[in-house]
């Protein structure tokens, strides 16, 4: 059998769309024997064949598969440990590990935050907030936060980009509601010195910006926080947005599809560009570009340089009653 289910395993990185799936469809067939055969490949990098097929069929055995994966980190082999502790991850959240499993992740955690320099934040597209390092604590208040656990910026930006960051339950009340995961980035110094506020965090939760709207929470943040800024980068529709809310509203924003584009005086980053631009340039109103505007009031998303970054990020979720732990997948850390 044992060799059947090797043949198997090879049938999921074939290029035939028919072959793979029908290996799938076996494996799944076979129950918790095919576990071990199936962990070597679940932790291969990039996003081949055969590692999305192993990950689809665990997923597939769901439940079935929980006993043989805590007998591995129990009892090993060593080599697939770390493999079926990802796996136990994916299948159920971190909530379900044991103590000893919880414990040695965060100790992961601390460790890699100890060297975590310089962080990358993504910079080609994406949704985020800023405020105002030094308000932290404000800011979490505004923004409805619980459960803040350390994170390195690899698992945060994962956490609230790419992994699953919204998760529906029933409350008291047996309603339907959403819980969202978040991710606050460490504090980085801004690059012009005659700025008001010198140092920033960003927070990034793409379900969470799309579902409560970022221009909003970019008033509550501002109303707590002082200033608060919004910032879109579309590639696919072409589209740009920044906005900056004072105080609880929004002072001066730009939207590649609203009308007006720009709305609100402009502010004195633009005055140096407008007075440069004929009347028919793109700069003629104003910045229209979010980068640019986060580059030149508060800090633009890429590889953040170590002398500038201080503290470190956190993952929060909007709802007491639902930790990190609760949402499903392994985070890169």
């Amino acid at each position: 059998m044992p060799d059947n289910i090797d043949a198997l395993v090879r049938d999921l990185s074939d290029d035939d769309r028919s072959v793979w799936q029908a290996a799938e469809d076996r494996l799944v067939a076979l129950g918790a024997q095919v576990v071990d055969h199936l962990l070597p490949h679940i932790a291969e990098g990039g996003g081949s064949r055969l590692k999305r097929s192993a990950e689809a069929v665990l997923q597939r055995l769901g439940d079935e598969a929980l006993p043989r994966l805590r007998e591995i980190r129990r009892q090993g082999p060593g080599r697939l440990r770390s493999n079926a502790l990802k796996a136990l991850v994916d299948l159920e959240g971190a909530e379900n590990l044991d103590e000893g499993d919880r414990r040695a992740l965060e100790r992961l955690v601390r460790i890699k935050l100890i060297d975590e320099r310089p962080v990358r934040l993504p910079s080609e597209a994406g949704r985020w907030l800023a405020f105002p390092a030094d308000r932290l604590d404000d800011a979490v208040t505004a923004l409805g936060l619980h459960d803040l656990r350390p994170a390195t910026a690899v698992m945060g930006v994962a956490a609230a980009t790419k992994a699953t960051d919204s998760l529906e339950f029933p409350d008291s009340l047996g309603k339907t509601r959403t819980a969202y995961r978040v991710f606050i980035t460490p504090a980085f110094e801004t690059w012009l010195e005659e700025l008001p506020i010198q140092n920033w965090r960003l927070v990034w939760g793409n379900s969470f910006i799309d579902q409560l709207d970022g221009f909003t929470l970019a008033d509550k943040l501002s109303e707590r926080c002082g200033e608060a800024h919004f910032y879109v980068v579309d590639p696919y529709n072409s589209a740009e947005n920044w906005y900056v809310a004072r105080e609880g509203h929004g002072v001066r924003s730009f939207g590649s599809y609203d009308h007006p584009r720009f709305q609100g005086e402009p502010l004195p980053f633009e005055v140096e560009y407008r007075e440069d631009a004929d009347e028919d340039e793109e700069y003629a109103e104003g910045v229209p570009y979010a980068r640019t505007a986060a580059d030149l009031i508060s800090v633009e998303p890429g590889r953040m340089p170590a002398s500038g970054t201080d503290g470190h990020g956190w993952l929060a979720t909007t709802h007491p009653d639902i930790p990190n732990s609760r949402f499903k997948g392994a985070l890169p850390i």
